[in-house]
């Protein structure tokens, strides 16, 4: 194997709107240097710090005292039509330099990989070959911007090939294997430093995604019944008040009996402990409750300190039981859980929540908003600071009970009602229409309010059942969308002067911190 490429440590956790490696050395920085493809095969997951899946990814070198220095990655799903891979080539390498240029650095170097396991009847030698044009594609492209590709690797079935090795007969036709993980010295490095390697993308995602179990029949049930009653009151300018302190005292009340949970060891196991301490009716209250968008803006200052994780995991849970006609109400939960993981530092966490929020309901602006800050290298922490400042001002509720009632209890109304906060909350923030009947052979409806007049609309999904009530929403802004990014080991970047960062952004309940 010849030495293509020398590059060198310590790395950042970039995507396609990239972040730049601080310029200046780090303190105690621990330094490895990568000088053959085996070296760069094994480096892939502790670079985006995760395993790629059907991935096709860009990493880009600068030039650091005669060395390359690892700047930002880039990742994209391997389209599926071969048709659309010099469109998804030309989108990877534009967005990596664009967004390194934006941060003072473009690439001088590349380093391309293609990442996919073989499909049935197929090997990774097949493999290899079939994704050589997708390869080549990605060259061509970082070569039209003037930034040369050093080393395009093929990694499938435990083995890797290089497109660039110079030498004929160099390299074995079967490819040469993968080390065994956590073996290399920068796996040793990546442990010292504390980077973790999490599995794929596709673990991080089952911890999000709906139960597909027989539980999931009665959650829906649940979530039928209590909608029974609980949307009508949403509906009530007046009860709505009431349903929103409910619903915060109730996920105060689960996340505190979260946070004196025992631990379990794992992340399968933590989710199962996680969903056997939350009922079934508490879980459809918070669902439904936190489809009122000041509502969840209030959820959102469960963000930082003690109360992030136990809030983290209580997020996670409630999107797993939006299950059936109820997926679309997902958006709220896992937008919550991304603005959790990502106000923590874990945006690879965050990326994906984000994403699945907007693949439950594309409209829901909070996580556009969230998405983009996201992707773009944003600092949180202009988020959390008008979160704490909506918190302060809050008017003080009905303190939750501190010791929890046996899961399957339906949240109970409070004595009192709190105020309203501002007449932006009465006027934006409360949904506006009527509920619709509900017959078990009719087909579902979602109303939404006219952007303009507010009169109501209809928008039939006839490839699926719906909920007999609507879910409560206002009218939202739309933005434009954003790329995918996938990076490793999490670091919060202080905004640049050139960034464009709100001190809040806009919500559509008239509160700082969030839209749907």
């Amino acid at each position: 194997m010849t030495h293509h490429s020398e590059t060198t440590g310590p790395f950042d956790s970039n995507d396609i709107s990239a972040q730049e490696p601080p310029t200046g050395p780090a303190e105690h920085a621990t330094q490895v240097t990568l000088r053959t493809p085996a070296e760069l095969a094994d480096a892939l997951p502790y670079l985006l710090g995760y395993r790629p899946e059907d991935s096709m990814v860009l990493v880009a070198l600068h030039d650091h005292a005669g060395r390359g220095r690892f700047g930002g990655r880039a990742r994209l799903g391997i389209p599926a039509n071969d048709e659309d891979w010099e469109a998804a080539a030309r989108q990877l390498a534009r967005g990596l330099v664009t967004g390194s240029e934006r941060r003072g650095g473009r690439p001088e170097r590349m380093v391309a990989y293609v990442c996919q396991e073989p499909g049935p009847g197929e090997s990774g030698r097949d493999v290899k070959h079939r994704l050589g044009r997708l390869a080549h594609l990605m060259r061509i492209e970082c070569g039209n911007l003037d930034v040369p590709v050093i080393e395009a690797l093929c990694i499938s079935d435990g083995r890797f090939w290089s497109y660039c090795c110079p030498v004929e007969d160099c390299c074995p036709e079967d490819g040469s294997p993968m080390g065994l993980p956590g073996t290399s010295v920068l796996a040793a490095a990546a442990t010292y430093a504390g980077l973790q390697v999490r599995g794929t993308l596709k673990d991080l995602r089952a911890r999000l995604q709906p139960w597909e179990t027989s539980a999931a029949l009665e959650q829906e049930i649940a979530l039928d019944a209590v909608g029974m009653h609980l949307v009508p009151r949403m509906l009530d300018e007046t009860a709505r008040l009431e349903v929103a302190q409910e619903t915060i005292a109730l996920a105060e009340l689960i996340i505190s009996r979260y946070a004196t949970a025992a631990p379990a060891c794992g992340a399968r196991p933590a989710d199962v402990r996680d969903d056997g301490l939350l009922g079934g009716d508490e879980a459809a209250a918070l669902i439904l409750g936190l489809q009122d968008r000041t509502t969840r803006d209030k959820a959102a200052a469960w963000m930082e300190g003690d109360e992030a994780g136990p809030a983290l995991r209580l997020w996670r849970a409630l999107a797993r039981r939006c299950v059936g006609p109820y997926g679309e109400h997902a958006a709220a939960p896992l937008t919550l859980a991304g603005w959790v993981a990502w106000s923590t530092g874990d945006e690879l966490e965050a990326r994906e929540a984000l994403a699945m929020a907007l693949a439950a309901d594309p409209d829901y602006l909070f996580a556009r908003l969230l998405h983009q800050a996201c992707n773009d290298g944003l600092d949180p922490e202009a988020v959390r600071r008008c979160l704490r400042v909506d918190r302060a001002e809050r008017p003080t509720t009905q303190p939750a009970s501190k010791t929890a009632p046996a899961p399957g209890t339906v949240l109970a109304e409070p004595s009192q009602t709190s105020p309203l906060t501002s007449e932006t909350d009465r006027q934006d923030s409360g949904p506006r229409v009527e509920p619709g009947s509900r017959k078990a052979t009719q087909r579902r409806r979602r109303v939404r309010s006219d952007e303009e007049g507010g009169r109501p609309t209809a928008r039939t999904k006839r490839d699926r059942r719906r909920p007999a009530h609507p879910r409560p929403r206002t009218a939202s802004t739309d933005t434009t969308g954003t790329g995918t990014r996938g990076p490793a080991a999490t670091r919060t970047r202080a905004a640049a002067p050139g960034d464009a960062t709100p001190d809040c952004p806009p919500s559509d309940s008239g509160q700082p911190g969030g839209d749907g």
